[in-house]
């Protein structure tokens, strides 16, 4: 759901008119990547569905803190009502509103944004006028021939209203709803026009649909929720980036949509279609590592036992004598749990967060940014003075906000800092929904571990093995992307998006561990 390169490409993604949410220690580009959005839908007649997505919504907040939609369909009446608008999903609604959004299927969106997108007009869900009526589209992911779909569309004159790759998708849709098709047939048929990542809830006028592309690289599950109707055992299906979206509910988990699947909701039940004959699953292991909510299951199990196990991998590949393991909240401590266990080391908090810190307008002076304003993260001086301390993150992206943490611990009394990281360096941006700088951005592209280990600070410095991080999942490890850690893409990256991102390809010589030697 990510806009078009052309319109976006700024490597810093919110500007200080726009909002910061303020790093640990406050830096103007966000050292972290950070996840395009999550997505939410319903199927309960008779129930209050537009509660139901709120609240789903609000367990997805993580996935997007830009803006927040909600699309409600009355099956019997044929309409359609949206409220959709910049902000947080507590910010967006109020009962008031939510009461007006009546209906029996209901589909929720809520959006991180690059700084060319971050406007109204792009709030999702996205809709768009067929001869069937409206259809309602909410996307994760992000396409990479969304410059070949707009042409297309803009030759035969069809209106593009957004900057997004996700109304390119529901364009391919209602053209071929009104070419004759049926709500199915006619997403089938636009989901085999785009190539990339794209996992979506569409709500229509006869029923609601969900899919993933042929590689799965973003998360979908199918939940069931008990139909309080005694005379039908039918249950309501529910649709959702992760499993806690189905909990905050009281929905059960029933399956993931599969790659390559599209269920159709109706009814009738759930039905399912694949349209794809040999999908090729490559999830994102960011998802594992660092997105998904720690609570959420992936491959029958929490999150939060597959990042305790990368901390215990981590250990066993980069032990150092310290005195105390501490995790940066919150990604951050699941991992150093599991290296404190498997290192022997006992683990301490060490840097307490502030858990009521949203979105602020109010910008730091720079003199602020100099000295370090904690709004997020506060180390505590009496149980780091005079330690040797591990401190485990997930991710380097720039490096930025890790040397002043770094710093910040060093203040606080720390008499040594090590580094270690539950995932290699990044050294390739992502293009499947995951908002990364360009390639010369990254500083896993542009210096050795030896180098970052210098420039943040640190006494030492350590990354998990991508081997590590992969066989930890306990899975087929051909089966995830890891394109960020080793730039083998899965789907093919069109020239020009490449070139504006890919600014090492030339360079063959690499360490390796991934950096530029």
């Amino acid at each position: 759901m990510m806009p078009h390169p052309s319109i976006s490409g700024e490597s810093c993604r919110i500007k200080p008119a726009q909002g910061l949410y303020l790093s640990p220690i406050v830096d103007e580009c966000p050292d972290k990547p950070e996840e395009a959005c999550g997505v939410f839908g319903i199927y309960a007649p008779n129930q209050d569905v537009a509660k139901l997505t709120y609240f789903g919504l609000y367990a997805l907040q993580h996935r997007g803190q830009e803006s927040a939609g909600i699309s409600v369909f009355d099956l019997e009446h044929k309409t359609l009502k949206s409220h959709k608008h910049m902000g947080l999903v507590s910010q967006v609604f109020s009962e008031e509103i939510l009461s007006s959004l009546t209906g029996h299927l209901a589909v929720g969106h809520t959006r991180y944004s690059t700084t060319g997108s971050s406007h109204i007009g792009n709030a999702q869900p996205a809709e768009v006028e067929t001869r069937q009526g409206k259809l309602a589209l909410a996307h994760n992911g992000n396409l990479v021939n969304t410059a070949e779909l707009r042409a297309g569309f803009e030759d035969r004159d069809r209106l593009v209203e957004t900057t997004t790759d996700s109304e390119m998708i529901a364009l391919a849709i209602a053209e071929a709803v009104d070419h004759g098709q049926d709500w199915l047939d006619a997403g089938i048929t636009a989901f085999r026009r785009c190539q990339g990542a794209f996992s979506l809830v569409v709500g229509t006028s006869q029923g609601m649909m969900g899919v993933r592309d042929p590689q799965g690289i973003r998360p979908l599950v199918i939940g069931t929720l008990e139909n309080p109707d005694g005379e039908s055992h039918k249950p309501f299906y529910v649709l959702a980036s992760e499993t806690c979206a189905l909990d905050i509910i009281g929905a059960d988990y029933l399956r993931d949509v599969e790659p390559g699947e599209v269920v159709w909701v109706s009814e009738a039940g759930l039905a399912s279609f694949h349209w794809v004959n040999q999908p090729v699953p490559k999830l994102c292991i960011f998802e594992m590592i660092y997105f998904a909510r720690p609570d959420s299951l992936f491959y029958g199990e929490t999150l939060y036992s597959y990042r305790q196990r990368i901390g215990r991998q981590l250990a066993a590949e980069s032990g150092v004598e310290a005195d105390l393991v501490i995790g940066v909240p919150d990604s951050g401590i699941p991992a150093a749990i599991g290296f404190s266990e498997a290192s022997g080391i006992p683990y301490a908090e060490g840097l307490i967060k502030n858990r009521y810190v949203g979105r602020t307008f109010i910008q730091p002076t720079q003199a602020m940014r100099e000295v370090g304003i904690r709004m997020k993260l506060n180390p505590l001086k009496d149980v780091l003075m005079g330690k040797r301390i591990i401190v485990v993150d997930d991710s380097i992206v720039r490096g930025t906000t890790s040397r002043k943490l770094v710093k910040a611990l060093r203040d606080a009394g720390a008499a040594e800092v090590h580094m270690r990281i539950s995932s290699p360096p990044v050294t390739h941006p992502c293009f499947y929904g995951i908002d990364t700088d360009s390639q010369d951005q990254l500083i896993g592209a542009t210096k050795t571990v030896e180098q970052i280990g210098e420039q943040i600070g640190v006494d030492t410095l350590a990354y998990l093995s991508l081997d590590g991080m992969l066989k930890a999942t306990h899975e087929n490890v051909d089966n995830f992307c890891s394109a960020c850690f080793t730039g083998d893409y899965p789907v093919a990256i069109p020239d020009q998006m490449r070139r504006s991102k890919l600014m090492f390809e030339s360079k063959a010589a690499r360490s390796p561990n991934g950096s530029l030697a």
